[in-house]
């Protein structure tokens, strides 16, 4: 019996080649204009089938929005961005009651968090109340105005990016808000390669907006069917207990204080489950896991002051946790 083998159930086979092959259209129509950042494209692929946000953390210019705004498109679904300022009030984003002169009644006017997915530019740059507004959303998936609770669309998804080098005029995330983002995804530069690709793509293009050749792929309703085909995912009984041993080390690590709940341990199955089926299989295996431990646990664990001050990141430490414990074999 082969490695593989064992993380196989026989019994209840489901059929995951449809939501493979949309995921692969998604991917080659965002890549008509996104050169590398092949890791970013997928991370937020997995978010969205495992009904999770994301936070996307970069330097300027790395496509951070780009990325998100085009993965957007590829869905047939209603897309709003919203950019943070630090006068953003909370109604800009939930909506608020308009008097109706002619019914001289109150009427509710649906802010952009209405929608299937949510892009917010620089997350960080709005005051703590307006990201209250925005973290019930994303947590409930309902919006509170005036008393009143609304529900939210479904499928709803926030993209959120932030600068990690800019703190001037910042409203910093507390630890326990980012426990509300399935993902942080940290974005680099790309490589030698990709650079070159980059300009050679962007001269060669001269007038055409390759934004424009951009198609959507998918329906909102079939995004809503693979998010519930992503329940069915077989995992091993063996593989949830080593989600469980790794997210209890994190609590015990002495490079951390602050160790991962056991939401953060839901979050890694989930994921796991939905980035078995973007890889085409209706199964779970220990590369699954470790493939989005890092963008899963990264945001909701913290550094000692001292490691901190040593240069250590949390994306080392996870990944000396799970070198640590023993793969199922």
């Amino acid at each position: 019996m082969s490695d593989l083998d064992k993380y196989i159930s026989f019994e209840n086979r489901i059929d995951v080649s449809v939501l493979f092959d949309k995921m692969a259209q998604v991917k080659a129509e965002v890549k008509k204009v996104i050169v590398g950042q092949d890791q970013l494209i997928d991370m937020l692929l997995i978010s969205i089938l495992a009904s999770g946000h994301s936070l996307i953390e970069g330097l300027p210019g790395v496509a951070k929005t780009l990325s998100a705004k085009l993965i957007a498109k590829t869905i047939n679904s209603e897309f709003k961005r919203i950019q943070f300022t630090p006068d953003l009030m909370p109604s800009d984003v939930t909506g608020s009651s308009i008097l109706d002169l002619k019914r001289n009644e109150f009427e509710f006017r649906k802010g952009p968090i209405f929608a299937n997915i949510v892009l917010i530019d620089e997350i960080n740059r709005a005051p703590a109340k307006t990201q209250a507004a925005l973290f019930e959303s994303m947590a409930e998936q309902q919006a509170s105005v005036d008393g009143t609770t609304y529900r939210l669309p479904a499928p709803f998804v926030v993209f959120a990016t932030q600068n990690p080098i800019e703190h001037e005029g910042t409203y910093r995330l507390p630890e326990a808000q980012l426990d509300r983002f399935l993902f942080k995804i940290n974005v680099n530069y790309p490589e030698l390669e990709q650079e070159l690709e980059i300009l050679k793509e962007h001269h060669a293009q001269k007038a055409v907006n390759k934004e424009d050749q951009v198609q959507a792929v998918v329906s909102a309703a079939e995004i809503l069917g693979f998010q519930k085909l992503i329940k069915s995912i077989f995992v091993h009984e063996e593989l949830i207990t080593y989600i469980a041993q790794v997210v209890i080390k994190t609590r015990t690590n002495p490079s951390l204080t602050l160790g991962a709940s056991p939401r953060a341990s839901i979050a890694l199955l989930e994921s796991a489950k939905a980035s078995a089926a973007v890889s085409g299989r209706d199964f779970v295996t220990p590369e699954d896991i470790r493939r989005v431990a890092s963008a899963v646990l990264g945001h909701r664990v913290m550094l000692t002051p001292e490691r901190e001050m040593e240069g250590f990141t949390t994306a080392y430490v996870i990944e000396q946790i799970i070198n640590s414990v023993e793969i199922p074999r």
